[in-house]
């Protein structure tokens, strides 16, 4: 007899990141690619988290700090916030696949927005919880929607704020309104890799509601406006018991000792994220005008990426035609929004050839 894995595993969806540059470079073909794909930041990390992730590296031979102690401090004195309440993860995806694990079980519901994070439906598979997507309306939340399928045995309510892949976002103010009328039985997760990135509210306005309500979880990553994608460090600030639940079902030292010393300088240099932030807002706006130009419709961004709506025209063949230009950029059909291509921002250069390859291929 051969080996029989778990049934749970056909049901599993696999995660397909954007397409990396050495396969673009073999597929097309050239060395001129550039990747708008993956939502990473165009510009690295900060000098003095370059220089601290080199000098940790001389102590690679020893475990991490399980508990990343001087991380949770420093991420404490920046929310104001207790440290036995924060979780620090390999990324906020981890997290996010503990608290179901930790949270959910077969008879428990979980609600999301559909098309959002496309980590999310993997939650219920792993879980053995039954999933309830909700779509957008549109290209935003259907909060009301969302609270219509609440049930008693709904255990997680996930918010990607702002949503990936359309770039809309709940004012905190709606988040409020929203909580007001959630049950303190659900867990609400509120998915805040791209916070710093909108323009709308002050970031700290969603910390402020941890306060008032004990059932809300908010989740945020140094990969995007920090520039550390590549080293994977994502945290949670939610309660203590939240904490130690997710800590419970995951391995230890899932925090690398170079990730936990770029995230703890880097949070520190909040003038360099502010100046991260302008740039990138400036792009932002540079290419949606352009895009509107071109006659192409697009949701109202308040991320580091455009979600497009490409019309009549066949998908597949536009990011193919692009691919073969040197841009890379995300299908939609794979990310839930079938006619739509998703398209991150880079730097102004790239950001022009990405127009330009846009242009001749339409």
């Amino acid at each position: 007899m051969s080996i029989q894995f778990a049934k749970k595993l056909a049901q599993l969806p696999r995660y397909e990141g954007g397409m990396d540059l050495e396969r673009a470079r073999r597929l097309y073909e050239t060395d001129e690619v550039i990747k708008l794909a993956s939502n990473e930041s165009p510009w690295g990390p900060h000098p003095a988290v370059v220089e601290a992730i080199s000098a940790a590296a001389a102590g690679a031979n020893r475990y991490p700090d399980q508990y990343a102690s001087l991380l949770r401090g420093r991420i404490a004195d920046r929310f104001d916030y207790d440290p036995a309440a924060i979780a620090v993860a390999n990324g906020s995806c981890e997290i996010l696949l503990a608290a179901a694990l930790a949270l959910c079980e077969p008879g428990a519901e979980l609600i999301y927005a559909w098309p959002a994070f496309s980590m999310y439906p993997q939650l219920a598979p792993l879980s053995g919880a039954r999933e309830i997507r909700v779509p957008l309306a549109g290209y935003e939340h259907d909060l009301e929607a969302m609270l219509t399928e609440i049930t008693e045995a709904t255990q997680l309510l996930l918010l990607c704020n702002p949503n990936n892949p359309t770039g809309t976002y709940i004012p905190s103010g709606r988040v409020a309104a929203l909580l007001e009328r959630v049950p303190p039985h659900v867990t609400v997760i509120l998915d805040e890799a791209y916070i710093e990135l909108q323009v709308v509210d002050d970031p700290f306005a969603t910390v402020d509601l941890l306060r008032r309500f004990p059932n809300l979880v908010l989740l945020r990553t140094f990969s995007k406006v920090y520039g550390l994608a590549g080293l994977r460090c994502g945290y949670a600030l939610g309660s203590a018991r939240f904490r130690a639940a997710v800590d419970a079902v995951r391995q230890p030292f899932s925090v690398n000792l170079l990730a936990q010393a770029a995230a703890a300088e880097a949070i520190t240099h909040q003038d360099d994220v502010e100046r991260r932030v302008e740039k990138l807002v400036a792009e932002r706006i540079g290419v949606e005008e352009e895009l509107g130009a071109l006659g192409l419709a697009t949701a109202k961004s308040q991320t580091n990426f455009s979600w497009i709506d490409l019309g009549e025209r066949d998908e597949a063949e536009v990011v193919e035609a692009l691919g073969r230009e040197g841009v890379i950029v995300r299908a939609g059909t794979p990310l839930g929004g079938p006619g739509h291509i998703r398209v991150t921002y880079g730097t102004a250069s790239e950001n022009q050839r990405f127009i330009e390859a846009l242009r001749a291929v339409l």
